[in-house]
């Protein structure tokens, strides 16, 4: 254990950086806030390069820090203020090593997301696809970054639990349905199928689009078939987390 008691610290410098997009690209490492997220992340086995931790942390979490920790910072609480974007810091920040990226073979169900820009949208989602059971998820071009703040802690952690990729849709829909694999949209036009008309699947892909505008037309002329939730209230549209929500739950059997 070593201690950090000034803000201006390099290394706290250093690392408070890492609140930006570039410089987690750059380092190819990101931030972690809070317990759970790096309780999570130990479990996966992600490299963590440093962690800080203050009194509060110290207290509360003292014996799973004692058996699963060697080394880690001891910070003032002005300190892990500094690190974090939150208004009360959790206690705990790590910095995370970004994983390699690996070719990948899409075996199972599949969310893929075009231009989902909210981070707690796409956050929610991938937790979502983890508890019906998906394989993974594609962060089309567009997106929110997977390693922002908001969306790490709307995952819950499960961005661990299965494979959440980067990539651009219009070449990864062509590759997967040359495999085999049925691609579904999300669209309100003619040609659209309502949801509980199709059958239930093991291996396909669900594409979900932008909050405001939907799909894109590019992607929308790739798909095998479109879907619509029908909305039989008086609310134009749903939440395109909650929509995706009851589309992955219903189709993947």
């Amino acid at each position: 254990m070593k201690e950090i008691q000034s803000s201006k610290n390099e290394l706290i410098k250093a690392t408070k950086k890492l609140q930006q997009k570039k410089y987690r690209q750059q380092t190819q490492t990101y931030l972690l806030e809070g317990f759970h997220l790096i309780q999570e992340a130990v479990k996966a086995k992600v490299v963590l390069r440093e962690i800080f931790i203050s009194q509060r942390g110290l207290k509360e979490w003292s014996d799973w820090i004692e058996e699963y920790l060697t080394d880690y910072y001891l910070v003032s609480d002005e300190v892990l203020k500094a690190l974090t974007t939150q208004p009360t810091p959790q206690g705990m920040i790590a910095v995370a090593e970004m994983p390699k990226e690996q070719s990948e073979a899409f075996a199972g169900a599949w969310l893929l997301l075009d231009h989902v820009q909210d981070p707690g949208n796409v956050g929610t989602m991938i937790r979502t696809a983890d508890a019906a059971g998906f394989a993974g998820v594609v962060l089309g071009q567009g997106s929110a970054d997977l390693y922002n703040e908001k969306t790490l802690r709307s995952t819950q952690g499960s961005l661990y639990h299965l494979s959440v990729k980067s990539g651009d849709l219009l070449e990864i829909v062509p590759m997967m349905q040359q495999a085999g694999k049925k691609v579904f949209g999300t669209a309100l036009d003619k040609a659209a199928k309502e949801y509980l008309a199709v059958e239930r699947l093991s291996d396909f892909a669900l594409i979900m689009g932008n909050e405001g505008q939907g799909m894109t037309s590019e992607l929308l002329t790739l798909t095998d078939q479109n879907l619509y939730i029908p909305i039989k209230g008086q609310a134009e549209s749903l939440n395109v987390g909650i929509a995706a929500g009851i589309l992955m739950f219903h189709l993947l059997e």
